[in-house]
């Protein structure tokens, strides 16, 4: 059986695997604060100026205590009670009946520990991960990454408190990472040097359609069955994908059964590697970093990152705290932004990729478009600072990572671009390790940073911009094979 157009089903099926891993990522992210609003009658309303609280009768007369800023009138004289709810409250990590601005201090403050610690299993993940790859393959490497955070996701079924929950999330993160060398590694293998960052940037389109799905997804079974089933079924999807995963990329391009002639062709020609007649011997960390060049994808990635995953993080609980949005409202909020974040991924590697079509080069094609994407993305830093409506901050929000995946996809193709082979994930994973200091470092500083505005939390997304591209372009110099550039 011969199938055309095989690079593109590989890499298909790694594109499902990263919605899923962004499925699974934001669980906690949007069921760690899930508030319900529910209208009452006057009647059922009752003021205690005593204890400055409302007592509100259920409708199956149970009775409520009810904190003044839990409770809103509303036009017509009746009353909307905002249920707190979600794991923070749900596990007794976080007390509901604290004051709402010291809730607020505290769910930002826990989430951000959680989430540093799932950055560090994260980051040492993305450093093995990349060496896992080159050495056994990413045939076998995304079966065994996505067993592990599948299994991870599936397990917090069994969460009792914060030290399971955050146990549960570290082993999340060591499964998790290893896509981000892998499709950097596979991509370098199945595709030509022209088409890796239109390659790359339909996989960041992808991440970006499952950052998309997942409040949509994880809201409806949020409410539908509670967070313990939600974390089951999502964390179930990452499994049952290894199974078609394993049948379908058998081998690389130069030795599968389904490939046809024509495209091994085109694809083995399109490849500098392949045209070296020398034997391509992967590189250790050591060599690696002796390399100034390397420095521009690892510095690069430590400043660029973080903006990624500062709005993976808290754009919910911002829309939640900024504009008093339930569960349901924020799931019909939070996905708009990363439609700009698809567009742009794919927006991004085709204009590069455009470019060397026209006879640019490589190092020409590659900074132009990490630019172009920074330069995108400013306005909706200055937008956002200034947003009064939750849609009008969404829609910034799309504006900046539009710009961000623009820039990003050109970015995480350096790996292929500076070196072959076996050295490719490696390369990528210590990007991608680099990537999560910034990130742990940005995790430290949000909950700080946002106790009285949110302001400060775009203007620092809007720093990083300009800094990465700084180092990048210092350190990279021209962006090419680093065997051929006797300078790096």
């Amino acid at each position: 059986m011969k199938v055309k157009g095989l690079r593109w089903v590989v890499l298909g099926m790694i594109m499902l695997v990263s919605i899923i891993n962004y499925l699974d990522r934001g669980t906690l992210s949007y069921m760690w604060v899930a508030n319900i609003k529910v209208n009452y009658s006057a009647n059922d309303v009752l003021r205690d100026s005593l204890t400055k609280t409302f007592i509100i009768t259920d409708k199956d007369g149970s009775k409520i205590t009810a904190p003044y800023d839990r409770v809103k009138q509303l036009e017509d004289g009746n009353y909307q009670y905002t249920k707190v709810g979600g794991l923070a409250v749900e596990l007794g990590i976080v007390d509901s009946n604290l004051p709402e601005a010291e809730f607020k201090v505290k769910t930002k403050q826990i989430l951000a520990n959680i989430t540093i610690f799932f950055m560090i299993a994260y980051g040492l993940s993305q450093i093995f991960s990349g060496k896992l790859y080159d050495k056994i393959g990413t045939r076998k490497g995304f079966a065994l990454s996505a067993i592990i955070w599948g299994a991870a996701d599936a397990l917090t079924f069994f969460a009792s408190g914060i030290k399971s929950l955050t146990g549960f999330r570290f082993m999340l993160g060591l499964g998790e990472a290893g896509p981000w060398p892998g499709v950097t590694k596979s991509n370098a293998e199945w595709f030509p040097t022209k088409e890796r960052a239109f390659g790359q940037g339909l996989f960041n389109a992808s991440t970006s359609v499952g950052a998309i799905l997942a409040p949509i997804v994880i809201g409806f079974l949020f409410l539908s069955f509670g967070w313990k089933f939600t974390f089951v079924i999502v964390g179930s999807l990452a499994v049952i994908w290894v199974i078609p995963w394993l049948i379908i990329n058998k081998k690389g391009p130069k030795d599968h059964p389904w490939i046809t002639d024509k495209e091994k062709e085109y694809i083995l020609s399109g490849q500098p590697e392949a045209l070296t007649t020398a034997p391509i011997v992967g590189k250790s960390w050591g060599e690696l970093l002796k390399k100034k060049k390397n420095y521009a994808l690892i510095v690069g990635r430590f400043f660029l990152d973080p903006i990624w995953w500062m709005f993976v993080t808290f754009i919910p609980i911002y829309l939640i705290e900024q504009f008093n949005l339930d569960i349901k409202q924020v799931a019909f909020s939070a996905w708009v932004p990363y439609v700009g974040a698809a567009i742009g991924a794919f927006a991004g590697g085709w204009f590069s990729g455009y470019l060397q079509k026209r006879g640019k080069s490589l190092n020409f094609s590659r900074k132009t478009a990490m630019v172009v994407g920074a330069c995108l993305a400013m306005p909706g830093i200055i937008g956002a600072t200034m947003a009064t409506t939750a849609t009008s901050a969404v829609l910034m929000m799309a504006i900046i990572l539009f710009g961000y995946q623009f820039f990003c996809v050109n970015v995480q193709t350096l790996a292929a671009d500076f070196h072959y082979g076996k050295t490719v994930g490696s390369l990528a994973g210590l990007g991608g390790a680099a990537a999560v200091l910034g990130t742990i470092t940005a995790m430290l500083l949000v909950p700080f940073i946002t106790k009285v505005s949110w302001v400060p939390f775009f203007i620092l997304g809007g720093m990083l911009f300009p800094l990465s591209l700084f180092f990048i372009f210092v350190l990279g110099g021209k962006i090419q094979n680093i065997d051929l550039d006797k300078k790096a």
